[in-house]
């Protein structure tokens, strides 16, 4: 059902690669609200991938970029803005990776130029960002721009590694970008911490089935799905939301609040059953 929340506003998106997506299921529901906008990802994501089908569907250009190039971001903005034929009204920030992860490397084993690329991909990118969106006063007055974290950035996550370092600055560059954008432009700029969820990316995290079960059992209203995630963020982008900047927000079922479930202690209590 559609609202015509974004009705006349025109986007960035970040990070689509597929049906999986986070940021495939926002571009989804930003067309179907009524938005325009063009889609980014990096040259190989988008051979491996199928955003061109998203593309097909909403109607959307394309841009390749690379996120840790600053040519490349800078590029994603002008073509945009000719591509849209002005200034825009959204951006979602779908970025992140860890070649420490990938490669299994533990926390207290780091390579530390994996480390740097890292945070490189998964937060300066964001800075990156907001910096050509200023230099080409790219957004309109009121705008918005949403960035995806993560609770690890708070609080410890076995296996989560750096990925947990790059989503705290990430949310310290929202904070800071956010005074300023809002200080000059009246632009909010806010973080969504979305569960656990089983985008193409996230499932080659170690142990990510284990943890999708422990905080889907946590979370009173159980976890927040990918298409969750993009009905909240359309709020986020539309009119409605005009005084909520600088926030990290939850968006995950209730987990973030949760100390012990009934349900994680029934678990619990059956796996020492079992053991004995």
């Amino acid at each position: 059902m559609s609202y015509n929340l974004l009705k006349g506003k025109k986007g960035i998106i970040f990070g689509a690669l597929n049906e999986l997506s986070i940021a495939w299921k926002v571009a989804e529901k930003a067309f179907e609200e009524g938005a325009v906008f063009t889609l980014t990802n990096t040259p190989a994501a988008i051979r491996m991938g199928t955003i061109n089908q998203l593309a097909e569907k909403t109607g959307s250009a394309v841009i390749p970029a690379d996120a840790t190039k600053e040519a490349d971001i800078e590029q994603v903005i002008i073509k945009s803005m000719e591509v849209l034929h002005g200034k825009i009204d959204f951006i979602l920030h779908s970025i992140g990776m860890s070649p420490n992860v990938r490669k299994g490397l533990p926390y207290d084993a780091l390579n530390y130029n994996f480390f740097l690329q890292t945070l490189d991909i998964s937060a300066l990118s964001f800075h990156k960002l907001l910096l050509f969106t200023r230099k080409h006063d790219a957004i309109n007055e009121w705008g918005s721009v949403v960035a995806l974290s993560y609770i690890a950035s708070q609080r410890t996550l076995a296996g989560y590694n750096d990925m947990g370092d790059a989503k705290a600055l990430l949310e310290s560059i929202a904070r800071s970008f956010g005074y300023i954008y809002g200080r000059d432009k009246k632009i909010r700029i806010n973080t969504i911490s979305q569960s656990p969820t089983l985008t193409t990316a996230g499932s080659g995290v170690k142990g990510i089935d284990t943890l999708f079960d422990f905080t889907d059992r946590m979370s009173p209203l159980g976890n927040a799905t990918a298409e969750d995630c993009a009905n909240y963020c359309v709020t986020l982008f539309s009119d409605l939301t005009r005084k909520v900047t600088m926030q990290n927000l939850y968006h995950d079922g209730g987990f973030s609040s949760m100390g012990m479930s009934m349900k994680a202690i029934e678990q619990y209590t059956k796996s020492f059953e079992e053991c004995e």
